[in-house]
């Protein structure tokens, strides 16, 4: 594994690879590639908002110079990961995304996220205690220009690039992006490293044969969506979690308990070194979807409305505890 330093700003990968670390890597603060060659360069992703997308791209200028950015790859629909994407368009650039993506990165999906943090309510409080540091302003819907499905190998300046699409996983769809000659994969939000793994969309089976086919190439480093850089342990650790979870899941569904009472009852002390440990709430409650499938689907308020009520009766029950 590539040795680095998990702090702010480009990292040099070698083999004219790179990536944009944001250090905590909890919620918005996502990482970002780079990949150059021959006259042109792709870029993964962008940011939350329009100051952290151009702080990235002013850092990555220098390595630009003869070898424009010629393509945006959205890993996914999250907006921690395309958000910036209007300092990138642009006459010869292409974004691409795939298709179940591209149909979730709308004008809508913009304004029902940013309205979230101002609902005087305990998500618009949580949205604001994890995200207050983000700011919305301006931003302009810009989706991709190309969709797929399946597969896509992109001709960046002469070297390969591989997009594998493994959603619905973390969101209807998720892709990584390989890159053969570096032996590198940037792998969006199917890993998060430091902190708990989060399945939106699901089923949990999908994000674990995400992270088994990533397990399978031959790599030298790997890019998270969230954290630091990481190697085939920190994949194993994601995998584990997803694992245990989902077991755990389904012997409480079996059993008859609700999806608050077999959150609550599950022993996670084996993964007390992650954060957000209140996506177990959304990851539980997608097994359950998925053993019912007459249960009505939660939307996305919903799903973080249970994650804002672990994280306050965590937070209560600690403060409780300390006294």
């Amino acid at each position: 594994m590539i040795a680095m330093p998990y702090t702010k700003g480009p990292h040099d990968l070698g083999n004219h690879c790179h990536s944009w670390l944001l250090p905590e890597g909890r919620w918005g603060e996502s990482n970002t590639g780079l990949v150059r060659g021959s006259g042109e360069s792709l870029l993964i992703d962008t940011l939350y908002d329009l100051p952290h997308t151009a702080e990235m791209l002013s850092a990555y200028a220098p390595l630009l110079r003869g070898q424009p950015i010629r393509t945006l790859v959205n890993t996914h629909s999250d907006g921690d990961h395309w958000f910036g994407n209007q300092l990138v368009a642009g006459p010869g650039v292409e974004i691409v995304a795939t298709q179940a993506a591209a149909e979730l990165m709308t004008e809508a999906s913009v304004d029902e996220l940013v309205s979230m943090s101002g609902r005087e309510d305990r998500v618009g409080e949580f949205i604001r205690e994890v995200g207050g540091h983000f700011d919305h302003a301006g931003i302009v819907a810009t989706p991709p220009t190309r969709t797929f499905t399946g597969e896509l190998s992109l001709d960046v300046g002469g070297r390969e690039v591989r997009l594998i699409q493994v959603g619905p996983a973390h969101t209807p769809g998720d892709l990584v992006v390989h890159v053969p000659d570096a032996n590198l994969v940037y792998t969006g939000d199917i890993l998060f490293i430091g902190g708990a793994p989060l399945v939106w969309a699901g089923p949990i089976s999908r994000c674990i044969a995400a992270c088994d086919l990533i397990l399978d190439l031959e790599l030298v480093a790997i890019v998270p969506g969230h954290g630091p850089l990481t190697d085939k342990n920190g994949v194993s650790r994601v995998r584990d979690y997803l694992d245990f979870v989902s077991a755990e899941a389904v012997k409480r569904f079996e059993q008859g308990l609700s999806v608050e009472d077999a959150v609550a009852s599950i022993d996670m002390s084996r993964f007390a070194d992650m954060s957000e440990q209140g996506r177990i709430a959304a990851n539980v409650l997608n097994v359950y979807d998925q053993l019912d499938p007459r249960r009505p689907r939660e939307n996305r308020l919903q799903q973080f409305g249970r994650i804002a009520d672990f994280e306050l009766h965590a937070a209560a029950a600690a403060s409780e505890a300390s006294h």
